[in-house]
């Protein structure tokens, strides 16, 4: 079992940043895969960027150059840094990590960006 608990989510206005931070209750080395997902009103869940089981950082075409994901691993922590945001980034923000086949995810973080 993997326990995911995000943090750092907030209201903030247009061109501000916030950092998010996903807590794991293992090590994150052991993940195939980790990285964060949102979800907007209506919409469905999408991938904003990853850690794949090679190491390398996919990105949603949409946050490119002003999202960055990072890790910690000696906290088993997950970061992401998000910048110049904007009215479409507002969603709900979640924690993903693939152990042992199986998907696991945090309980969300809002982040709300106002224009």
């Amino acid at each position: 079992q993997v326990q995911l608990v995000e943090s750092g989510g907030g209201l903030v206005q247009a061109g501000e940043s916030l950092r998010l931070s996903c807590a794991a209750s293992r090590s994150i080395s052991s993940f195939k895969a980790m990285g964060w997902y949102r979800q907007a009103p209506g919409k469905q869940r999408e991938l904003v960027a990853v850690f794949t089981s090679t190491g390398n950082t996919n990105y949603a075409d949409s946050v490119k150059g002003r999202f960055t994901i990072s890790r910690d691993n000696a906290k088993n922590t997950v970061y992401l840094q998000m910048s110049s945001l904007e009215p479409g980034d507002t969603a709900v923000y979640y924690c993903n990590a693939v152990f042992l086949a199986s998907y696991y995810w945090g309980q969300g973080t809002q982040v709300t960006v106002s224009s």
